[in-house]
């Protein structure tokens, strides 16, 4: 069942900018939100995602569009924004296939940049993965790199592709073998140490408020010196935390 929580609202004087936000209910996701709300460049942040995300999605400033992402055509007049931040991602394991792992990490992806696009947004913002290439021999880092390339292919006024390693974090679910490549990747040469969820969400947003022209390709270890460009005043308590 869809459902759209609030209205559309205008932008108040002085405040220019929407950003629209996918994935928010996962790690990075939450992180990004969390930042965007509180940035005050931003006079509207919309949250698609599946399921109400309660208080993390609650504020004056924040609208929530509750929907199938089988189905984003249907709600395209919804998703008018100036900058898109997709955190969409799964695995193979809890997708239960990799048909379905890439439909989430493929298809979903995609088809929300070309609705966004067709109604004016000017930047997009995705977290794909280290070594992610289509001609890569590995499934999950072939997806990856084929996202990755039509997302270059839809002439984006500015694209930017952030690729972490493993990703660092409080999870709300189990992923033990996640847990244990943070720990042994601790002091692994840069490329291949974990990065922190919260440097990824900051380097997202300070990017997107930059929005360098064409694509922006930012790899794992470059992304702490990305986050530290993020005012630390603007991250919020919280986000000054985790930073």
């Amino acid at each position: 069942m869809e459902a759209t929580r609030g209205a559309p609202r205008r932008r108040p004087a002085g405040q220019r900018l929407t950003a629209l936000i996918a994935g928010a209910s996962g790690l990075v996701g939450g992180e990004c939100l969390r930042r965007l709300v509180v940035q005050p460049r931003y006079a509207e942040v919309i949250v698609l995602t599946r399921r109400d995300l309660g208080a993390l999605a609650r504020g004056p400033k924040v609208r929530q569009v509750i929907c199938d992402f089988a189905e984003l055509g249907r709600r395209r007049a919804e998703l008018a924004a100036d900058h898109v931040f997709c955190t969409l991602g799964t695995t193979i394991r809890k997708a239960g296939s990799r048909e379905k792992f890439r439909e989430v990490d493929f298809e979903y992806p995609l088809r929300l940049a070309q609705l966004t696009r067709m109604h004016g947004a000017k930047h997009f913002s995705i977290v794909s993965a280290s070594g992610a290439s289509r001609s890569s021999p590995f499934f999950y880092s072939r997806v990856k790199g084929e996202v990755e390339q039509g997302l270059g292919g839809m002439d984006w006024p500015s694209l930017a592709i952030l690729r972490p390693s493993v990703i660092a974090g409080e999870r709300g679910e189990s992923r033990p073998l996640e847990r244990l490549a943070v720990k042994l990747l601790s002091a692994a040469p840069a490329r291949w140490r974990s990065v922190a969820a919260a440097d990824i969400a900051a380097a997202m947003v300070a990017i997107a408020l930059e929005s360098p022209p064409g694509t922006t390709v930012v790899e794992s270890s470059e992304i702490p010196s990305r986050a530290a460009r993020l005012p630390r005043e603007r991250a919020g308590a919280g986000g000054a935390e985790n930073e």
